[in-house]
């Protein structure tokens, strides 16, 4: 018995409404494995974040943590909040406004030691920026010392 043709309509609309639905569960997924969430060193401690998984990590680069080893660079981020400061590893050359006290964003993945490996640092641009992310964090843990964020 050959279907009627109503009953292949709604049969080639479910079937479309399908593979719409699957495509764009394929496409949120790839959306969201894309993501770089922002993460002080204080939001990490109240919401850790698995080892290998990328994340901007903001904060100010710690007083007294920046060691050089060749092209290698460790240092640690602070937001001076209660969280232990992170430590962070990146090989390459550091924008030149990266140095002790400055805002800084370093985009990477924590290992599972806890350092975080980073492979791209970003640093504050001038006297009055400071990303928002990183002075948003710095006023919530109540470090802020005032200029503007852009």
């Amino acid at each position: 018995m050959a279907m009627k043709r109503k009953h292949r309509r709604l049969t080639l609309l479910l079937l479309s409404l399908g593979a719409l639905g699957i495509a764009a569960v394929l496409v949120l997924n790839a959306f969201e494995d894309s993501l770089l969430y922002f993460k002080s060193p204080s939001q990490l401690v109240e919401d850790p974040i698995t080892a290998g998984k990328r994340f901007r990590l903001g904060g100010l680069v710690e007083e007294n943590s920046v060691e050089r080893a060749g092209v290698e660079l460790r240092f640690r981020v602070t937001d001076n909040g209660s969280a232990t400061p992170v430590p962070v590893t990146y090989t390459g050359i550091v924008p030149d406004l990266f140095r002790p006290g400055q805002g800084v964003i370093a985009i990477g993945a924590l290992d599972d030691s806890g350092m975080f490996k980073a492979t791209e640092i970003l640093a504050k641009h001038d006297e009055t920026y400071m990303p928002k992310e990183v002075a948003d964090a710095l006023k919530a843990s109540g470090e802020w010392k005032g200029g503007s964020s852009q």
